[in-house]
């Protein structure tokens, strides 16, 4: 079974958002990017505040896309696969996060990959969470 352990957020002031959620849900700091987001996680499940514009380009605040981990990396891929989901470029950060990244035929952004911070599945180690990169697709 799939949990959901990743949500991220566009949002005009990331500072300023970032500070709410620790204030007000307690959420705790997970890292700092050097190009803007924020990572915040409840233990279980991560919070990606996103910056509303990043590299020249600008998108609306709001939903940007959802995070699963789950047990079989390559069948979940499959799956996506058959429903009619477009495979894009997955996306490797050290040991922080890994993610293969699959938009749905409607738009819906879907990310299966293992997030630091976030509670493991069950019967693995946080540590051993991450799945098995694609050895055809250059993180990125």
């Amino acid at each position: 079974m799939a949990k959901i352990r990743h949500i991220a957020i566009r949002c005009d002031d990331v500072e300023a958002t970032a500070a709410q959620f620790q204030q007000v849900f307690g959420l705790q700091l997970v890292q700092r990017r050097d190009h803007g987001p924020i990572d915040l996680s409840d233990g279980d499940v991560n919070i990606t505040l996103l910056p509303t514009t990043t590299r020249g380009r600008t998108r609306p605040a709001g939903f940007e896309h959802i995070g699963f981990s789950v047990d079989d990396a390559d069948a979940a891929r499959q799956r996506l696969l058959a429903a009619g989901a477009t495979e894009l470029n997955p996306i490797a950060l050290g040991d922080a996060y890994y993610e293969s990244k699959y938009q749905l035929p409607e738009g819906l952004v879907i990310d299966v990959g293992h997030w630091r911070g976030t509670s493991p599945l069950p019967g693995q180690e946080a540590s051993t969470a991450v799945p098995a990169r694609r050895k055809d697709k250059v993180p990125g």
